[in-house]
């Protein structure tokens, strides 16, 4: 499937990982580990099959919630929304919603993967 095959929507989804992966201010390591989790959630392998009922898919939701909360909660705010296409207001709520889902996911494990130290000023 090519680029231009794609639904607008996902368009700017992907446009929006690369300009992030691509991005300086942000440690090699961190954008291999979210490029990493976004390629397990994609993929058809899961670290708990699907077809056990709930559990099945508590890994994919805890892979989504780590990636989130290093965009939304991690990240400097001005580096996201330096590459976020869809507005402040969508920004504002994808950010609460991060943070809800970020409780799912042990402070350990986030402090443990990432290397990006955000501004002293935030």
């Amino acid at each position: 499937m090519g680029w231009l095959a794609l639904p607008s929507g996902l368009k700017k989804v992907v446009a929006f990982i690369r300009a992030v992966a691509e991005d300086e201010r942000i440690p090699p390591r961190d954008k291999k580990v979210v490029l990493a989790l976004l390629a397990l959630v994609l993929s058809p392998f899961d670290i708990i099959p699907d077809w056990i009922p709930f559990f099945g898919i508590l890994d994919d939701l805890v892979i989504v919630a780590i990636v989130l909360d290093y965009f939304f909660n991690k990240l400097d705010q001005e580096i996201l929304l330096s590459h976020y296409p869809w507005g402040m207001k969508s920004f504002i709520s994808m950010r609460r919603v991060a943070r809800m889902i970020a409780l799912v996911t042990p402070q350990f494990i986030r402090n443990r993967i990432w290397q990006y130290e955000g501004s002293i000023y935030k």
